[in-house]
């Protein structure tokens, strides 16, 4: 069974059990300012895990495109991906662990409906209980009827609890894992468990979460009126399993890329193509979503995955068109299941060329430099030298980067820091703050505006909300005069200041779209999608525009509004910075 014959079974299976299915979101959360790209499948559906209704109903299945770099450092064994895709069905205040837990063994050794896997290779964690929680007699009860009980182990919260953070839903999970020797391993005590996962004979293939606690400051104090489950399966680790590969990248998902890798390049390096292989993938996909190469945010991220390809692409000899027919390869195996990438094409081709050309100008002197001793700040603010690649370098000879000493030195660049750092990928749920709310309904009345003042065909290209701005991409050729953003800021302190209502409404996608309501350039939406609407008060709509929420009830609660600044994103994309006292 390939992977595309696996996502379309997974599909099916939960549809068949009264599961919506809704595609997948982009890569670039819309109302998440915690994480700077969708890392499981849950994060786009946060609003509704906090209680919100989904318009498609309370069972939903989807494939999501998820990317993490966490573990970029562990990327080229069998197991580490940065991007991924996420087969996950959730439960919105409907079935709990009984019916998830079912559901999932059947869908792993069905072998009509599902995979048909040997559950004597299955082996299952649960949660053991703290201080928080007690331990999970529940779950070990509903899987011990499925499998044998010494294939079944309690571990720590470390391991087998979910939270967001200090607030909101958290609750206990279990793991689903799968043994990929040979022989098969049998029963296995905890110890001999925990050191088959380390050495990847048994891999994680599933979790199911089970959000049925609260939790403030914290601490947990109580449960949940409404429990919901989470779950998540790796497309690439399942197929690994279904197609008795030993590791990802040996999957028809990965292998031709590697293949391409290979006969582009004069030199064999496992791990090197393996890499290469992921990275690229990834800043396609990145690219298609909206991403360009920046030294900040999303774009370092990018930046950073593409000049580790360049750097190891030079170890294995690659030629000069090498990169060219490796994107083509990833193109042609998404562009069915993600036209985007197709759509994006050209462009995915011209950034990553152009910054294959921007870091090839200094690389060989900043190589050089490095080697004379030159610190990292000078080969980051010069040559251009992520420090993650600084830091490669420097392991390379036995060095260590003092990057306390770097990060210092750099403060300007605080969303670099934070990017570089491990909790921008840890995700978690979506601010939903008095102000964050106030923001985001802001940000709808921004785009309004400057179709109103500026220009009808402006569309919106991609969006950001902290607790301190809203930030706004939009498709426009030319910068924005000063009268211009100022009658765009006057034109939305005017509706603030009419107290107009902000009204919810749940419709047929087409019908949406037939009365003119906005959506994100690239965006995938379900069939059944909530409209936001902001109304004049004579009965005309000012605002129309497909949005997951949160926003306020009336424009008079979102305060006065001030644009901070405007600015380019990139060719043919201009930036609006804004904000409210």
């Amino acid at each position: 069974m390939n992977s595309k014959e696996l996502r379309k079974k997974y599909l099916t299976f939960f549809e068949k059990r009264e599961h919506k299915i809704i595609p997948s979101a982009s890569l670039v959360p819309e109302n998440d300012p915690s994480v700077l790209f969708n890392t499981a499948g849950m994060q786009p559906l946060v609003p509704y895990l906090l209680g919100q209704k989904h318009p498609m109903g309370r069972r939903l299945v989807n494939a999501q495109k998820c990317l993490r770099t966490g573990d970029i450092g562990e990327v080229g064994d069998n197991r580490h991906l940065t991007f991924f895709e996420m087969l996950g069905n959730w439960s919105l205040g409907d079935y709990f662990k009984e019916e998830s837990i079912k559901l999932s063994y059947l869908f792993l050794t069905d072998k009509e409906e599902g995979l048909g896997l040997d559950k004597e290779r299955i082996y299952v964690t649960v949660f053991e209980g703290d201080s928080n929680a007690p331990l999970d007699q529940k779950a070990f009860d509903i899987w011990s009827s499925y499998i044998d009980k010494n294939r079944i182990y309690f571990l720590p919260a470390r391991n087998n609890w979910w939270s967001a953070g200090d607030n909101g839903p958290c609750g206990p999970d279990t793991e689903i894992f799968y043994d990929l020797t040979e022989d098969g391993l049998g029963d296995l005590d905890k110890d001999k468990f925990l050191e088959a996962d380390a050495c990847g004979q048994v891999v994680e293939i599933w979790n199911n979460v089970f959000m049925e606690y609260e939790k403030k400051d914290g601490v947990v104090v109580g449960q949940l009126e409404n429990r919901s489950v989470d779950t998540g399966m790796g497309l690439e680790r399942i197929v690994m399993v279904t197609e008795k590969a030993d590791n990802v990248f040996e999957t028809d998902i990965l292998k031709s890329i590697i293949d391409k890798i290979k006969d582009n390049s004069k030199k064999e390096d496992v791990k090197i193509e393996r890499i290469i292989a992921d990275h690229l993938r990834a800043s396609v996909f990145i690219i298609a979503d909206g991403v360009l190469p920046s030294n900040t945010g999303r774009g370092y991220v990018l930046r950073r995955l593409l000049r580790r390809v360049i750097r190891l692409s030079d170890k294995i000899i690659f030629n000069e068109k090498g990169l060219t027919e490796v994107i083509n390869e990833i193109i042609d195996n998404y562009k069915e299941i993600y036209p985007e990438i197709l759509e994006n094409k050209k462009i995915i081709e011209k950034e990553i060329k152009n910054e294959e050309l921007r870091f090839r100008q200094t690389l060989e002197k900043g190589l050089r430099e490095f080697e004379k001793g030159a610190s990292p700040f000078v080969l980051y603010t010069t040559y251009g030298f992520p420090i993650e690649l600084t830091e490669e370098l420097a392991s390379e000879k036995g060095q260590v980067i003092d990057r306390e000493e770097f990060e210092e030195k750099v403060k300007e660049h605080q969303e670099l820091s934070r990017t570089a750092g491990a909790p921008m990928f840890k995700g978690g749920l979506a601010n939903t703050s008095d102000r964050i709310v106030r923001l985001h309904t802001a940000h709808h009345l921004v785009l309004a505006g400057l179709q109103e003042i500026v220009d009808k065909k402006i569309k919106q290209r991609g969006s950001n909300i902290t607790e301190e701005r809203l930030r706004i991409d939009f498709m426009f050729d030319r910068k924005l005069t000063e009268e211009e953003k100022q009658e765009v800021e006057d034109w939305v302190n005017d509706k603030i200041n009419r107290s107009l209502p902000v009204v919810r409404k749940e419709m047929p996608k087409d019908e949406a779209s037939l009365i003119g309501a906005e959506m994100e350039f690239g965006s995938k939406y379900p069939d059944i999608v909530s409209v936001y609407m902001i109304e004049d008060g004579e009965g005309n709509f000012i605002s129309k525009e497909f949005c997951g929420g949160p926003h306020v009830k009336n424009t008079k609660e979102i305060g006065s509004f001030k644009i901070l600044k405007e600015e380019a994103s990139s060719a043919g994309v201009r930036r609006i910075k804004a904000t409210i006292i």
